[in-house]
């Protein structure tokens, strides 16, 4: 360590000179450790304060198929199931897509899905029933707590709008003919996830899902069993809910 000496003053002044620099020196460094201190001081209660920013999910919109505008299905063999969600929706899916050669299905209970089974006059038993389910769930039978309920199915030349030259509220239908009869009919779901990752619904035999619970019309309430769902499928609550019947719920299995 180099001292510089002033050999004009004395050793005492000399000395108490870098006294008083030491002096200085020490108080300069005592406020630079309380700056420090009061620096970290700051730092920790800013951490406290930090507002917790969450992640946003960024969610793929897919492009949608034409059938996905109503509720909708398909039976094992492939064939396809349209069903309203609406007196609106009845009337169009029966306008639009009912066809020679599909069949009509309908519950025996006034409020229910109009369900078409898109070649079903060809179809066999199998398919039928998952169309008869499917008719039965999406019925105010569900919402009643029914567990059986009778349905019905029709060919196109059956169905019509008109009623003895009258026309049909929106929504009804009315039936000429024969029916074929499904008494006794299970209102029970199947929902779950399918190949292109969508909430699906269908009959119990469904087996095209990749993961999937059984439903049926139950005492939990709607929103408490979409939460569950969701949870279960690891699954969008919003798409789940658009997808099963109004009314409470219990699930299965």
């Amino acid at each position: 360590m180099g001292i510089k000496i002033d050999l004009e003053r004395s050793v005492q002044e000399n000395a108490g000179t870098y006294y008083n620099l030491a002096k200085k020196m020490r108080k300069k460094s005592e406020g630079v450790e309380s700056a420090i201190l009061d620096t970290k001081k700051k730092i920790k209660k800013a951490r406290k304060k930090e507002v917790k920013v969450e992640k946003k999910v960024v969610r793929i919109v897919r492009k949608k198929e034409w059938y996905e505008s109503y509720e909708w299905s398909f039976t094992n063999s492939g064939k396809l199931v349209l069903m309203g969600r609406s007196a609106k929706e009845n009337d169009a899916v029966v306008a639009k897509y009912f066809e020679e050669g599909d069949l009509f299905f309908h519950a025996d209970i006034r409020g229910g899905s109009a369900t078409i089974l898109k070649g079903g006059i060809d179809a066999g038993e199998e398919d039928k029933e998952f169309a008869a389910i499917l008719s039965v769930c999406f019925s105010k039978a569900w919402g009643r707590g029914f567990a059986v309920a009778d349905t019905y199915s029709a060919t196109r030349e059956q169905v019509s709008k008109h009623l003895d030259g009258g026309f049909v509220a929106a929504g009804g239908f009315a039936i000429s003919g024969t029916r074929t009869w499904y008494r006794n009919t299970p209102l029970k779901l199947r929902i779950g996830i399918d190949e292109k990752n969508r909430i699906v619904v269908g009959a119990p035999s469904a087996d095209w899902m990749k993961r999937s619970v059984v439903v049926v019309p139950g005492k939990m309430a709607k929103g408490e069993g979409v939460k569950k769902l969701a949870k279960i499928l690891d699954a969008d609550p919003t798409e789940i809910q658009s997808m099963l019947p109004a009314g409470s719920l219990s699930i299965e299995k």
